[in-house]
């Protein structure tokens, strides 16, 4: 489906006028507006249809200035409105169908202008806890076969939740996975960074865990917040290793 330019991203979308883009471009003209966007999340909007990029014959994306303002709409009713992404889609497709559609009032997640509840305004209300993905819509998200995913769970590069259902990073994580086989990296292969992985993240949980089992509830409440905090750390520390080792630098 086409998707004609809606409002503006910032300040550096009018650079993207000159010709497509590719992922690392995108993402230095967002982060103008949105300093926390990252490629995962780009790519994870792409999954779930969002946005969709053309590709080059070897695979690589490209994206044009009306993706790269698609992609700042859809960030901006995020942050300013929490609309979850199916709610967000079904505005942005009343939008190019040429309705009028109205959102939810800036600052206040549960109403809308109009004074109602939100909830009451979708069929489905949205959990409070994180966006979660059944297996058909992981499937469907990755674009594999059942039996590919049932072979990464092997290697443990993915894991269904207790109740068989995939946190929203698994279909990042399924993404990737796929980008790297372009290019003849087996899922047995990634083995090595899932061990590393857990390890990082068995240093985070070690740092935090102090927090959690502390007995004032407000520095308990602060564990969530470190955690992440030092997630991002980790994995830009993780980044710039990488780059150091191959001697290459990312956009």
């Amino acid at each position: 489906m086409p998707h004609t330019p809606s409002g503006g991203a910032g300040g550096g979308t009018a650079a993207a006028d000159r010709g497509l883009m590719s992922i690392g471009t995108v993402l230095n003209v967002l982060r103008e507006e949105f300093p926390e966007v990252t490629v995962s999340k780009i790519r994870f909007l792409e999954a779930e249809g969002l946005v969709e990029p053309q590709r080059t014959p070897s695979g690589y994306r490209k994206f044009t200035a009306g993706d790269v303002e698609r992609l700042g709409h859809v960030l901006r009713m995020q942050r300013d409105h929490y609309l979850p992404l199916k709610v967000i889609r079904e505005h942005l497709d009343a939008r190019e169908r040429g309705e009028e559609v109205r959102i939810p009032f800036p600052g206040r997640p549960h109403e809308t202008a109009g004074g109602e509840r939100l909830e009451d305004l979708l069929a489905e209300p949205e959990p409070t806890a994180a966006a979660r993905l059944g297996r058909e819509e992981l499937l469907t998200a990755a674009g594999i076969p059942e039996e590919q995913l049932a072979e990464w769970e092997s290697y443990g590069l993915l894991a269904p939740l207790p109740d068989g259902t995939y946190d929203a990073e698994a279909a990042t994580v399924a993404t990737l996975v796929v980008e790297l086989g372009r290019f003849g990296i087996e899922p047995r292969h990634l083995r090595v960074m899932k061990a590393a992985a857990d390890r990082e993240a068995g240093l985070v949980d070690q740092v935090v865990a102090p927090l959690r089992r502390h007995r004032n509830p407000q520095t308990r409440a602060h564990a969530e917040a470190r955690t992440k905090e030092l997630a991002h750390l980790a994995v830009r520390l993780h980044a710039a290793l990488v780059q150091t080792a191959l001697g290459v630098r990312l956009p």
